[in-house]
């Protein structure tokens, strides 16, 4: 993923690309209110448990934690409340045909700010089982290994 000057990265999830295979990825737009925008701006945000659904035609972003902004008054945000993500009607009937496949899933990877609104980069994906993930470790702990050896 090419990250060029307007694009601010504010948080990551990690843990989805251990936990699942990665399908296919889109770029959605968050409905936000002020204070979220505020909060995301210092960096106060977290995507470990969220995921996204499908309800009435609409993309929602449930679970994903962005942080009370300190200076905003008495009307401030929830910190997990659901957020609607802004995609195109034809995106979305891709997103709820892959999703009906049997264990597929959709989850955020990653919150960012690009040309400076906040955009959210969904994985249409598949969870790994236990032997995929030691598989992986395996992997990169051979990679590494390769790595150390060529260096001396």
């Amino acid at each position: 993923m090419a990250e060029d000057k307007n694009n601010k990265n504010i948080t990551t999830n990690r843990k989805a690309r251990h936990e699942y295979h990665i399908l296919q990825t889109y770029e959605a737009g968050i409905s936000l209110v002020g204070s979220e925008v505020k909060a995301l701006r210092q960096g106060n945000a977290n995507l470990t448990d969220a995921y996204a659904t499908i309800q009435n035609g609409e993309v929602w972003l449930v679970n994903a934690y962005i942080g009370i902004y300190k200076q905003a008054n008495i009307n401030n945000h929830e910190p997990t409340r659901k957020r609607r993500l802004l995609l195109h009607k034809s995106e979305i009937r891709k997103i709820r045909k892959a999703v009906e496949e049997k264990g597929n899933t959709l989850i955020p990877l990653r919150l960012y700010f690009k040309n400076g609104k906040v955009k959210v980069e969904l994985a249409v994906a598949k969870g790994k089982k236990t032997y995929d993930k030691r598989e992986d470790i395996a992997k990169r702990d051979a990679q590494r290994n390769l790595e150390r050896r060529i260096k001396l």
